[in-house]
């Protein structure tokens, strides 16, 4: 089985490697049929195509096995990209794995790592995030988490939801740097690298796809945990005008825990009094 990595947005990515083995597979998994059938036109390969998506993955993906473990050879495609990234292409490569079939990589454009490449901010060490949770309970739980983490983070996000999304990052990471990498490899690629907050006033109809590279947190790992308490730390935000809300997430990011824990804290100490 082949993870064929195909164009982000211009056509000539596509690698010579990646055209003869969609041209020798015995078939294709695609993630959307109608789209890669366009791809496959363009450079006149007429290999047979499957659909495999997210929402027929384990129906297919055992008929997909089962073609492999008979001997035929199958080439995996994301829409653009790798595939198995943000991707059902995932669960296939564990299914094959999981029985001994092969599975190598054909690499090729990544928008991820395009992204940060062009960012300018740390590369030495970077997490990929993807696409945050969905709902706002999780998605806040998720990135107050993160908040604390010093590698640069790479997150994808659609372009509706972009600007509640920077407003959230902003307002739980504080204006950090970061970098909007719009429409990569395609005739309007654009790098805007701001803070957070001046990002958000930049992009007021976000438009084509976006990469956000955000800065990690660079005083986690130079501020020790204080000698006071977390009790006594909040009672000294809130003398000094915070609100509880603010309270609680300044002293989560001077003791490098989330607010969770901060208010767990808070709640044991007043059991015990």
């Amino acid at each position: 089985m082949y993870l064929c990595a195909t164009p982000i947005g211009n056509l000539e990515d596509m690698t010579f490697r990646a055209i003869r083995i969609l041209r020798e597979v015995d078939i294709i998994a695609a993630e959307d049929t109608r789209h890669t059938r366009k791809l496959l036109t363009h450079f006149d390969i007429h290999t047979p195509l499957i659909r495999f998506d997210e929402n027929c993955k384990t129906e297919v993906g055992e008929k997909i096995l089962t073609r492999l473990q008979n001997g035929e050879s199958v080439a995996v495609v994301s829409d653009a990209g790798l595939p198995a990234i943000s991707d059902p292409g995932a669960d296939l490569v564990r299914l094959a794995a999981d029985a001994g079939i092969t599975v190598c990589p054909i690499p090729g454009a990544n928008a991820a790592l395009s992204a940060l490449i062009c960012s300018g901010l740390d590369t030495t060490k970077f997490t990929f995030v993807g696409f945050p949770p969905k709902t706002k309970k999780n998605r806040r739980e998720f990135l107050e988490k993160l908040s604390a983490i010093d590698n640069t983070l790479i997150f994808y996000e659609a372009p509706h939801h972009l600007i509640n999304f920077l407003d959230e990052l902003t307002e739980i990471f504080g204006d950090r740097r970061a970098v909007l990498a719009r429409e990569l490899t395609k005739v309007h690629e654009e790098f805007i690298r701001d803070n957070l907050r001046s990002l958000t006033e930049k992009i007021s109809e976000p438009l084509g796809e976006f990469v956000i590279v955000v800065e990690g947190n660079k005083t986690s790992c130079l501020i020790e945990k204080p000698a006071a308490t977390i009790p006594e730390v909040m009672e000294k935000f809130l003398a000094e005008g915070l609100d509880k809300k603010s309270a609680m997430r300044e002293t989560a990011k001077l003791f490098n825990v989330s607010r969770r824990d901060i208010y767990n804290s808070l709640l044991k100490d007043s059991e015990e009094v």
